[in-house]
C-alpha cells in the first residue's frame, strides 16, 4: 500500500472518481455543461447537511455544482435510489442496500467499480461501503465510508444540496479524501476526485433531463 508510486496512484484511482463521488464517471469535454461551475472550496465555506460537512483537515478535497434542468423529485429519486445507479452511472457496477426502505440516517449500501491493473496493484475492483449520516428530503445528504481495493483505501466524506433555482434545480456537492495513497500525491489525488464529481453530475444532469422530457411527451401526447 505504500509503495505505490505517482503513477500508481494515477492508475489505481483513475476509475474511483467515476462514483467517488462516493465516497464520486466518464468524462466529457470541459464545459459540456454550461451552467457548471468547478472550485476547490476553503475550508470555511463547505457544504452542510444539518450542520455536518466534510473533513476539515483533509488534504484532497473538492466541490462543485450545476443546475438540473428536471424537477427536484426526479433529480432527489435518481439520487436516493442507490440501487438504481448502474442503470445511468457507467463505472457503477453494482450497488447493494444493507437496509430497506427509504434511504434516512443510518442507511448504508455497498458499491462496486473496477480498476484496471497498472505497475504497483493487480486489476480489481473498488469496494466502498457508504453510511448516511445526515439526510434531509429534497434538500441534502451526507454520507461517509471507505472505498478498498488491492493495495488502496480511500475514507471520504461526501455532501451533496439540492436547491429549487429557476430553470430547475442547483445541485451542489463537495467530497474529502483521506488515506495513504491519495495523501502521497495530493495534486494528482485531488485532479482525480475533480473529474469524478464533474463527471458524477453530468450523469446525473442526463439522466434527470431525460426523464423529465420523457414524462412531458408523455402527458401532452
Amino acid at each position: 500500500m505504500s509503495g505505490i508510486r505517482s503513477t500508481g496512484i494515477r492508475a489505481a484511482l483513475l476509475p474511483v472518481p467515476l462514483v467517488l463521488g462516493l465516497i464520486g464517471a466518464a468524462a466529457a469535454p470541459a464545459g459540456a455543461v454550461a451552467s457548471h461551475t468547478s472550485h476547490t472550496s476553503p475550508p470555511g465555506q463547505s457544504l452542510t447537511c444539518h450542520g455536518k460537512g466534510v473533513d476539515p483537515d483533509a488534504l484532497v478535497r473538492h466541490r462543485t455544482e450545476t443546475v438540473i434542468n428536471a424537477p427536484l423529485r426526479t433529480v432527489w429519486k435518481l439520487q436516493t435510489d442507490v440501487e438504481r445507479w448502474p442503470s445511468w452511472q457507467t463505472p457503477v457496477e453494482s450497488v447493494e442496500r444493507l437496509d430497506h426502505g427509504p434511504l434516512r440516517k443510518g442507511s448504508a449500501f455497498r458499491w462496486t467499480t473496477p480498476i484496471p491493473p497498472n505497475p504497483s496493484t493487480p486489476a480489481t475492483s473498488l469496494e466502498i461501503t457508504s453510511t448516511v449520516q445526515q439526510i434531509k428530503r429534497n434538500s441534502c445528504i451526507r454520507w461517509t465510508g471507505p472505498a478498498i481495493g488491492e493495495g488502496l483505501r480511500i475514507d471520504g466524506v461526501h455532501v451533496w444540496n439540492f436547491t429549487e433555482v429557476k430553470g430547475g434545480v442547483r445541485v451542489s456537492t463537495e467530497e474529502t479524501h483521506t488515506g495513504a495513497q491519495v495523501e502521497a500525491d495530493v495534486p494528482t489525488a485531488t485532479k482525480i476526485l475533480r473529474a469524478g464529481l464533474e463527471a458524477w453530475l453530468r450523469e446525473l444532469k442526463s439522466a434527470a433531463e431525460a426523464r423529465a422530457h420523457y414524462r412531458f411527451l408523455q402527458e401532452h401526447a
